[in-house]
C-alpha cells in the first residue's frame, strides 16, 4: 500500500515515486508554514512583559519542530535516530499547541485566529506520532547505505 499524506504525514506519491528530500513530507511543509504565521501574525499579540517567558518559548518551539524533522531526515539510516528526531519534534508540536491555547485565552480576544493553527499543529503531531510507528516497522536493505539527499528512499509500507 502506497504512504499517503492522511496516514503518516508524507506527500501523496505517485506509485514508485521516492522521497528524495526532507521538503516532500507534508508534515514538514504544515510545520515550516505554521512556524511562519506564528512568528508574523501570534507573537506580536503578546504583551512586552511575556518577551522572556511565553514570546521565547513559543518561538523556540515553533523553530525547532520542522528543524528537527530536517535533522532527523538526514538521520533516516539510522532508524531510532531517524525516531527520536520525530519523537522531539512531536515533543515541540505538543509544546505549541499548549502555548498557543494560552496566548489565546491569556491575550488575544480572537479565538478564531488560533483554530486552524490549532488544528495544524494538532495533526502534525498526529502523524509525526504515526510517522514514527510506520518507521520502526519499515525495514528496507538500502536504509542503511544512503549517503546523500541525492539518494532517493523507500516508503514505509503497513
Amino acid at each position: 500500500m502506497l504512504v499517503t499524506e492522511s496516514m503518516y504525514g508524507i506527500v501523496n506519491m505517485e506509485p514508485h515515486s521516492r522521497i528524495k528530500s526532507f521538503r516532500d513530507l507534508s508534515v514538514y511543509r504544515t510545520l515550516y508554514a505554521s512556524c511562519i504565521t506564528v512568528m508574523r501574525e501570534i507573537l506580536p499579540l503578546l504583551p512586552p512583559e511575556e518577551q522572556d517567558d511565553l514570546r521565547d518559548q513559543l518561538s523556540r518551539s515553533a523553530k525547532a519542530a520542522p528543524r528537527l524533522v530536517a535533522e532527523g531526515y538526514a538521520k533516516r539510516h539510522q532508524r531510532r535516530g531517524f525516531q527520536k528526531y520525530l519523537d522531539d519534534a512531536l515533543a515541540e508540536c505538543n509544546e505549541c499547541i499548549v502555548s498557543l491555547e494560552q496566548v489565546r485565552d491569556l491575550y488575544s480576544g480572537r479565538p478564531e485566529k488560533f483554530s486552524a493553527l490549532l488544528d495544524d499543529y494538532d495533526k502534525c503531531a498526529r502523524q509525526l506520532y504515526k510517522l514514527t510507528i510506520a518507521w520502526s516497522n519499515f525495514s528496507s536493505p538500502n536504509r542503511s547505505s544512503m549517503p546523500s539527499n541525492e539518494t532517493s528512499i523507500d516508503t514505509p509500507t503497513v
